[in-house]
């Protein structure tokens, strides 16, 4: 497993925002189901897994419940970035009865969420063991989770790209075609990018040619083929980072990592996801 590269402070103000935008969605002024249960009742629930998954997510599941209740108690049987398997139980949770059931669909929409993004990136980085190419994520991310989906693949052993427009400079096609002259394009590029990494698209392998002769050290190989990935891997003669990406699919994630591209980026560790399914159930309740 791989830890999260997104700097602490960052990921905990990610943390609080998202779960405080999340119990707002979800709850409004106040759970008018969780009303009809007596207030001071308690109970001890428990989360099991009901397929396999290398879950991700814990610090939005117990930072849910904190938030509606700092007294909750959550004990943990796994780890965070394990793999669990089906039917197995990965915590148990005690306390009052109505944070319990009010932050259950919040805590576990978190859970199974990024657990999903974890275990899709697990299965590609998994499959191109042994390769020297590595797997990245791309900005392609469920609006509002950006870096909740982003840690998920860090913990699933993917790498991640630029977080936002802010940090990187990317000239994709159409930033090409509102520019007049690629080399005047360039030399804004490195202007503003100071010592930020810049990374240019090429659809073809007369446009990689023209981008290594103009000095990019980072290319994106947008839909090549097989064959073409081969013959620019050669044509570059390792001066350039290059990195495939576009109809990426487990079926040719190895062939396209075999070619000898240093990375290969998929919008699918984060926007094609199926989440993970997870249960929450009450075990003991007392009344008082």
């Amino acid at each position: 497993m791989q830890r999260s590269k997104i700097n602490k402070k960052i990921l905990t103000e990610a943390i609080q925002k998202n779960i405080k935008m999340a119990l707002q969605e979800d709850m409004g002024n106040m759970d008018l189901s969780a009303q009809l249960i007596e207030e001071k009742s308690s109970a001890k629930a428990y989360v099991k897994s009901k397929e396999s998954a290398l879950i991700s997510g814990i610090p939005w599941f117990n930072g849910t419940f904190l938030m509606l209740d700092p007294k909750i108690k959550i004990k943990w049987f796994i780890k965070e970035g394990e793999i669990v398997k089906k039917n197995q139980r990965l915590c148990e949770i005690y306390g009052k009865i109505r944070p319990i059931l009010s932050g259950e669909r919040v805590a576990l929409n978190f859970l199974q969420t990024l657990s999903a993004t974890s275990t899709t990136t697990h299965q590609y980085v998994k499959a191109i063991a042994n390769t020297h190419a590595k797997i990245f994520d791309t900005r392609k991310t469920i609006p509002g989770l950006r870096i909740a989906q982003k840690y998920a693949v860090t913990i699933g052993g993917g790498n991640n790209q630029r977080m936002g427009l802010f940090d990187q400079i990317l000239i994709k096609e159409n930033h090409i075609k509102s520019s007049k002259i690629i080399d005047d394009l360039l030399s804004l590029s490195l202007k503003y990018a100071k010592n930020k990494d810049v990374q240019i698209e090429v659809e073809s392998l007369d446009q990689l040619e023209k981008a290594i002769e103009i000095g990019f050290k980072n290319i994106l190989l947008d839909n090549f083929s097989i064959k073409s990935l081969k013959k620019a891997v050669l044509l570059n003669k390792k001066r350039a980072i290059l990195e495939a990406s576009g109809n990426i699919t487990l079926k040719n994630v190895k062939k396209i990592a075999l070619t000898g591209v240093n990375r290969i980026s998929l919008g699918s560790l984060t926007k094609n996801i199926k989440a993970i399914d997870l249960s929450m159930k009450i075990e003991t309740f007392k009344s008082l």
